[in-house]
């Protein structure tokens, strides 16, 4: 059986990055509910040696965007990582989504043994396509989608599972 590279990322991408975009909203209205300075929610981080709320977003939506281009062989639209207030990260978030949609099938399918390589700080990777989509790039979106998720859970939002999953 062969795998569509394509329906494997595009659509989990998008759906994903709804479904941040959603928590990041229910984030918005906590803050104005409870009078809350937002930039303390978007500021807050788990612990002090990971990324706040925001570089989590902002990675979240890098790794779909630069995931997608790669798997297609294409240079992917780069943010400035500016976004300071929940309508900034939330508008973000609809920009990748826009991006993303601009994708058609031809393109990813079939990048299931592309090389892509990626420079890192203090090393190089290679992957295969279809490697690089289900060992880097979802794992990768999954953990700072999560990490949002929790960063904003932690903070009071009142989240559950569904907020993280979406409708099916």
């Amino acid at each position: 059986m062969t795998i569509s590279m394509y329906k494997a990322s595009i659509p989990v991408f998008i759906r994903t990055l709804n479904n941040l975009a959603n928590i990041l909203e229910k984030g918005a209205i906590y803050a104005e509910t409870k009078k809350i300075d937002p930039s303390v929610l978007i500021n807050s981080r788990l612990s002090p040696d990971m990324f706040p709320l925001s570089k989590q977003v902002q990675i979240a939506s890098d790794s779909a965007n630069r995931g997608a281009a790669r798997l297609a062989g294409i240079e992917a639209p780069k943010f400035e990582d500016n976004e300071t207030t929940f309508p900034q990260l939330i508008d973000r978030i609809h920009q990748t989504i826009s991006h993303l949609n601009t994708f058609k099938s031809e393109q990813i399918d079939g990048s299931e043994e592309r090389e892509i390589t990626l420079q890192m700080r203090d090393n190089t990777l290679s992957f295969q396509g279809m490697p690089f989509l289900f060992y880097f790039v979802l794992p990768n979106l999954y953990f700072h989608v999560t990490t949002a998720y929790d960063i904003l859970r932690h903070c009071g939002v009142e989240l559950g599972k569904a907020d993280f999953l979406g409708q099916a």
